[in-house]
């Protein structure tokens, strides 16, 4: 509990500072993979430990984001994530822990293959 407290409050901080960011179009569209981090506060647990639960919320954020793979990729290697220690081996895994059924798989994410199971 503690560490997901750290991770909101480390994301807390850094969104102060993205809202003064100009945005284009990126990976994520208009939004910034840092930004869009915020959004998967829920899987901060599941995305540092593979016998952490998955909790629903964690499941719909990673469903939503997750419909543009190379949006995924770029917010689980986001500065944001990495500086909260989300460990991008372990969260490659959430999309099949939350049974994804159109789950990106095969998808090359940063030298990490998503599960193929």
């Amino acid at each position: 509990m503690k560490l997901v407290c750290c991770f909101l409050v480390f994301l807390s901080v850094s969104g102060i500072t993205l809202l003064n960011v100009a945005e284009g179009g990126g990976e994520c569209g208009r939004s910034s993979p840092d930004r869009e981090a915020w959004k998967l506060a829920p899987c901060a647990m599941a995305a540092q430990d593979t016998n952490a639960p998955v909790s629903s919320s964690c499941c719909q954020q990673v469903k939503k984001i997750g419909e543009n793979p190379r949006c995924l990729c770029a917010v689980m290697l986001s500065d944001t994530a990495k500086n909260s220690g989300i460990k991008p081996e372990i969260a490659i895994t959430i999309p099949k822990r939350c049974n994804i059924a159109d789950r990106p798989v095969g998808y090359q994410c940063g030298g990490i293959l998503f599960s193929l199971q």
